[in-house]
């Protein structure tokens, strides 16, 4: 659990609103999308900054024109270390040997510090929808206002929000539906998901910021395992741009005599009773420049929460990226994700 230093200082003092005094806010038809609970991921990403932060967890409205939020806060400024899942995929879907194989190595799954436990930080605030943009003001010690605009999918089952501006963040995903927030679905039937996945992100490193959208999830790709069944794994046999030679590779990755750019794919349930998953990811040629079998360098954890309709299916996730150097803060990686079939 973090300390109370690590949290940022305009999320303290959180204030109930006083009795009565959000009932003329809003009305039963004015939730957004008329979905009562969202899961959201946002951002302060900004290239100069070494001070960015990332969010993730949940929104919950209430008809009184209240809304709650419980979200999980990482921080470059008080920075986090890596932290064990207990999850570690069985052989059917891993393997034990080195070298080029089919499956990705057996170790244990990593995610973001604090990411096992109850989230961070609690707020309540108010909200309001004048045509499709929800503008929700946090009951905070500091000024707090996100305006997003809300989106219908055709099917109706599900409400997107699309961050319009905010007076902390930058960059933000949400997806809504009235399933409660323990509905979550099984890594048997994420692997099930008919229909396509597409990524679209805003992430830092090294003091740049990269927008990259529309990109395929290949989620057909990853294998389940058969004892291990919360988690599912895939190794990328190559990629073209990343695990180089100048890309921290020199003596194995590409453009080296062994050209080694397989990627290690490890995507974990957290949480039975709440939407948490996450995904860690790693060159292979990283863990070989430091004569390790299982990476325990700058590996790239992304928490995530699932995507569910209003028919308890799942739609995807949105997630954040908040992999911490053990070096130094310029070379963090931080982002803001969404992957789903409706965006």
């Amino acid at each position: 659990m973090r300390t109370a230093a690590a949290i940022l200082s305009f999320v303290l003092a959180v204030a109930l609103l006083p009795v009565g005094a959000a009932a003329a806010v809003g009305s039963a038809s004015s939730l957004p999308g008329g979905k009562t609970t969202f899961v959201v991921s946002q951002g302060h990403l900004k290239a100069a900054s070494q001070q960015n932060w990332v969010r993730l967890g949940s929104y919950r409205f209430a008809a009184n024109g209240t809304v709650s939020a419980a979200t999980y806060l990482w921080w470059q400024r008080h920075p986090q270390a890596r932290q064990r899942t207990g999850t570690v995929p069985d052989q059917s879907c891993t393997t034990k040997a080195g070298g080029k194989q089919a499956r990705p190595r057996t170790c244990e799954v990593l995610t973001a510090g604090g990411f096992t436990g109850a989230p961070d930080e609690s707020r309540t605030g108010t909200y309001t929808m004048s045509g499709s943009v929800l503008t929700i003001r946090w009951k905070i010690a500091q000024a707090w206002t996100e305006q997003w605009y809300v989106r219908t999918s055709p099917d109706g089952r599900l409400a997107r929000l699309d961050l319009k501006q905010s007076t902390l963040a930058t960059h933000g995903y949400g997806y809504g539906s009235n399933a409660a927030i323990g509905t979550r679905r099984a890594m048997s039937s994420v692997k099930a998901f008919p229909r396509a996945l597409r990524q679209d992100l805003t992430s830092w490193a090294g003091g740049k910021l990269v927008t990259a959208g529309n990109q395929p999830f290949g989620l057909s790709a990853f294998r389940a395992c058969s004892a291990t069944t919360s988690c599912l794994t895939y190794l990328q046999p190559s990629s073209n741009t990343a695990c180089q030679k100048e890309g921290g590779c020199p003596k194995y990755g590409g453009g080296t005599r062994p050209n080694i750019t397989s990627i290690q794919y490890y995507l974990t349930m957290i949480s039975k009773s709440d939407r948490r998953d996450t995904l860690w990811h790693w060159c292979t040629c990283l863990a070989m420049e430091r004569g390790e079998f299982c990476y325990t360098g700058n590996s790239h954890v992304k928490p995530l929460m699932q995507i569910i309709d209003d028919t308890g299916a799942f739609r995807g996730w949105v997630g954040a990226e908040a992999s911490f150097s053990t070096g130094s803060r310029a070379t963090d990686m931080l982002a803001v994700l969404r992957i789903s079939d409706f965006r």
